[in-house]
């Protein structure tokens, strides 16, 4: 059967976002994408994420907005933490030097990520539009780094959004082996204290499946997200006492 590509719905900047049952299916040559167009402000950006909606597109394209159906995301408790993740984990935490800290290097966090390389892709998504946008996001509170440190060094990071107890992961890096592992592993450790459900992980990977994520439909994340994007948000500061629900299961 023939892929098929329907009119795509382009946005003004200030205007609604289309509904997401909208969005490209199974049918087209690229399932997910929703519309294309607007801006990418801080308002715009919260707008697109309180509904289940992202920005994803490269140099060259417009700004692309994706719902995909199903959608990926890691149910905190769901979190496997593998022998060997664990036995690394205990490690980092024994040895001097060697922190998680969060919201203090977000800037140089989202730039690693923006220059790591990728496997099967030859550029990165993450462009200086996309940096500059994320990084005025941070600066109101709504998106935020978790920061692998060894010695004062930055060796790993990620960054994700977060509205109220919603919870959008973006990207990771590394520079040390591992340190992007444990930076996801403080994610997950600071969820379970915070009382957050979930991660958004946007795509299926592989590498998201073997720690524990899953596909759930589009229209009961969506539901999640209306509840969570009510909930007060957490403090975003981490504790080295999070460890230890994680590291006891």
């Amino acid at each position: 059967m023939a892929l098929l590509r329907p009119p795509l719905t382009w946005l003004e900047p200030g205007e609604d976002f289309p509904d997401v049952a909208s969005a490209w299916n199974a049918n087209s040559d690229v399932p997910g994408l929703l519309c294309a167009g607007a801006d990418l402000l801080p308002a715009t950006l919260r707008a697109a994420y309180a509904q289940g909606i992202f920005p994803w597109f490269s140099d060259g394209q417009p700004i692309l907005w994706w719902s995909p159906d199903p959608r990926m995301v890691l149910h905190v408790q769901d979190f496997r933490l593998h022998r060997s993740l664990r036995k690394t984990l205990r490690a980092f935490i024994n040895t001097p030097g060697c922190e998680v800290r969060m919201d203090t290097a977000f800037s140089q966090v989202i730039q690693a990520c923006a220059e790591s390389s990728r496997h099967g892709q030859s550029g990165t998504w993450i462009v200086e539009d996309m940096v500059a946008a994320y990084t005025l996001l941070h600066d109101q509170g709504f998106a935020h780094s978790v920061e692998t440190w060894r010695d004062g060094v930055l060796v790993g990071g990620l960054y994700c959004i977060g509205i109220g107890q919603a919870v959008f992961g973006e990207s990771m890096f590394m520079r040390q082996t591992d340190a992007s592992k444990i930076a996801l592993s403080a994610l997950i450790a600071f969820c379970r204290q915070a009382g957050i459900q979930m991660v958004d992980c946007q795509q299926n990977t592989s590498h998201l499946a073997s720690l524990g994520a899953r596909e759930m439909p589009r229209a009961d994340f969506v539901a999640h997200i209306r509840q969570a994007r009510e909930a007060p948000p957490p403090s975003w500061k981490f504790s080295a006492l999070y460890w230890r629900d994680l590291l006891s299961d």
